[in-house]
């Protein structure tokens, strides 16, 4: 059997030796043999779940999605390599049901956009009635309208709130936009745009950071991050297949 040092694992993959390390220390590997003088002793199995391991921890796609792959890497390293791909199955599963909830709440936008109405509401709300309706916050509904996604009219007469079927429509899209993985800024870049008057390619605005525009979460390129890991999910299920195959075929 060829062994591997920490330095020639990380090589292969393209990682740091401290990934490999604390990979290790976490039991995302499997455990490892030392030599007489300590050092580790890596295996081809090891190889195959850095490998693995590096397909899932290479981006945050957000807590299901990452908590899914991690579960994958788990079974893997503990040797239930057909559990592992039954898991990764579900994973792209996972993530195409993901992807089809963004195209859902994009084509939501793109048709209320063109002036189909997103509500019928015929009698202005307060906030708390919205909440209700929306099923969303009092506090949420507040953080919306001070980051810019909504401009809500007041009431001259009290200073309340209005909210009228313009706006219902409109925080309907936004509500839709974020269950469905849009972050706040990338929904305030689109609806900006759409605001100037600019109604097409609202689905690349939801997806193109601007270039002033700091970048810290996947969802800020939800449809990127989204087409990104299922890539990784095809890449996942084939090395789990090729690692059952090397498995099947030491034992036969």
């Amino acid at each position: 059997m060829k062994y591997l040092r920490t330095a020639e694992l990380a090589k292969a993959v393209g990682v740091h030796p401290n990934t490999v390390r604390r990979y290790v220390d976490r039991g995302i590997l499997p455990p490892v043999e030392r030599t007489r003088s300590g050092y580790r002793r890596f295996t081809e199995r090891h190889l195959d779940c850095l490998r693995l391991a590096h397909q899932v921890y290479g981006q945050y796609p957000g807590k299901g999605i990452y908590q899914s792959g991690a579960r994958i890497v788990q079974v893997a390293a503990s040797g239930d390599l057909g559990g592992a791909l039954e898991l990764a199955y579900r994973h792209l599963a996972l993530i195409r049901s993901e992807r089809a909830q963004a195209d859902v709440a994009a084509h939501l936008l793109e048709r209320w956009a063109q002036g189909a109405p997103a509500d019928a509401t015929t009698q202005p709300l307060q906030i708390g009635q919205a909440a209700q309706l929306l099923g969303v916050s009092i506090d949420i509904l507040r953080n919306w309208d001070r980051n810019g996604l909504i401009d809500i009219p007041r009431d001259p007469s009290n200073g309340y709130r209005r909210y009228g079927s313009q706006e219902l429509s409109r925080l309907r899209v936004i509500r839709m936009l974020s269950r469905a993985g849009y972050s706040l800024s990338a929904i305030l870049r689109m609806l900006i745009q759409l605001d100037r008057g600019d109604k097409t390619n609202l689905r690349r605005a939801l997806d193109t950071p601007r270039p002033d525009e700091d970048v810290y979460q996947a969802s800020d390129r939800w449809i990127s991050t989204l087409n990104d890991q299922e890539q990784r999910a095809h890449k996942i299920i084939a090395l789990v297949e090729e690692m059952i195959q090397k498995q099947a075929g030491s034992s036969g």
